[in-house]
């Protein structure tokens, strides 16, 4: 197979991976009634902001200084919902005395408080957050998105790889 041919087939694939775990959360909200605590929100966040990325460069097909943009933007943007996904495994593995109060609504924060403030109370998390819900082979939503997180990265690093060898 053609190089260039590979690499779009590379970043088609981190689309459609992104597009299928944005499908699956809202199945998981709107079917299964697990509505997402605020650190799920802003995993989910990190998930739509690869997708345009991921879907540019599967059209373009880069040459391999293009490659090299498009996985940095990547690898910027899962490693902060990995960030946000790592938080919020540490928050479900706390034992029940150590889990923080239930707070207020993604929505109110953003809403009630200045964005850096906001933020900061959603990266300390809630009871909600420390919920595990459900789980699928023994690991929670979180630990799910933490995993396809790494996993992208190792797409888009892959990307560059297989840009590299084209030249």
């Amino acid at each position: 197979m053609q190089a260039r041919s590979h690499l779009r087939l590379v970043y088609a694939a981190g689309f459609a991976i992104c597009v299928l775990l944005i499908g699956i959360a809202l199945y998981l909200q709107y079917y299964e009634y697990q509505n997402p605590c605020p650190l799920c929100v802003l995993q989910r966040v990190a998930f739509i902001a690869m997708m345009p990325i991921f879907l540019v460069a599967a059209i373009h097909g880069p040459q391999r200084g293009g490659a090299h943009v498009y996985s940095a933007l990547l690898l910027l943007i899962a490693a902060a919902g990995g960030a946000v996904a790592v938080r919020h495994v540490w928050l479900q593995h706390l034992p029940k005395d150590r889990v923080p109060e239930c707070g207020p609504g993604l929505e109110y924060m953003l809403n009630k408080f200045p964005l850096t403030q906001a933020l900061e109370k959603i990266f300390r998390g809630s009871g909600e957050c420390a919920e595990g819900g459900w789980t699928l082979l023994r690991l929670s939503i979180a630990e799910w998105s933490l995993t396809w997180f790494v996993l992208l990265s190792a797409l888009a690093v892959y990307a560059v790889m297989v840009a590299r060898r084209r030249q």
